[in-house]
């Protein structure tokens, strides 16, 4: 993991730690353990979003692009209007 990762980490951690205890006076126990929980699965998404971004190559181009296919299935001719006498 890269410096600037681990720095991300590091200040995440303390702004989950210092809203934590802003929260505590206010929230009662059983909603703390569940924000707690739901701060580590956003934490654990963040790192992997910003993980894969910086790990991620850039896209390269094989060969010539791709052109449309030319033998897609052709829809049968409609029939024109009957005339009626």
């Amino acid at each position: 993991m890269t410096r600037d990762g681990e720095r991300l980490i590091e200040l995440i951690n303390e702004l989950g730690s210092r809203v934590t205890h802003v929260v505590s006076d206010m929230v009662p126990p059983a909603a703390q353990v569940h924000l707690l929980s739901a701060q580590r699965e956003l934490i654990t998404a963040l790192m992997l979003i910003y993980e894969h971004r910086v790990t991620a190559q850039p896209p390269t181009r094989r060969g010539q692009p791709s052109t449309k296919r030319t033998d897609r299935r052709r829809t049968p001719r409609r029939v024109g209007k009957i005339p009626i006498e």
